[in-house]
């Protein structure tokens, strides 16, 4: 009976070969015999557009070194729901941009009474994207098999609510 299921299976849906995957929802694959690049670039290029970040001044770094966001409750409101679309598509980079994890987590905490003050931190996360629009991930194949831990935290680094932050990163391979 699971052989007649399996044929007519087989025979009410076929495949087509399309080759090696190129873009998977917005994100690029490029894969080589070494291992497998991916990357968001189209993406990237887009949210600059859509925000008018595209000719902006570039920056080395995506937040200032020792910068500490506060709630900054006397500062100037900006429109809530421009600030949203900044940081959900900043979290959406996230996917293949790890070195955007920190900052996007940082303004999002925000994202309910923006101002002034926490949109020029979202507009320097743009800017910093503009000039790294080339940057990839890389997964390698092979290697050692290995497991690598790093972990980093903070104590009492938030201002406002003095919790602390701390990540982990695990690789293997």
């Amino acid at each position: 009976m699971f052989a007649e299921f399996k044929r007519s299976m087989m025979l009410e849906f076929d495949m087509t070969n399309l080759g090696k995957m190129r873009y998977f929802l917005g994100i690029e694959v490029m894969q080589r015999t070494d291992g497998i690049f991916i990357s968001q670039k189209k993406y990237v290029l887009e949210v600059l557009e859509k925000f008018g970040m595209n000719k902006s001044i570039l920056v080395l770094d995506p937040i200032v070194p020792s910068c500490k966001l506060l709630r900054d409750e006397d500062g100037v409101q900006v429109d809530s729901t421009i600030y949203k679309q900044i940081v959900g598509s900043l979290m959406y980079l996230t996917a293949t941009r790890p070195d955007m994890m920190f900052v996007v987590s940082l303004i999002s905490n925000y994202i309910c009474n923006p101002t002034e003050l926490h949109m020029e931190a979202a507009k320097r996360i743009l800017r910093y994207l503009r000039g790294t629009t080339g940057f990839w991930v890389f997964y390698k194949k092979g290697g050692k098999r290995e497991l690598n831990i790093y972990t980093d935290s903070d104590y009492a680094g938030d201002q406002d609510d003095r919790k602390s932050t701390s990540g982990h990163v695990f690789l293997f391979s």
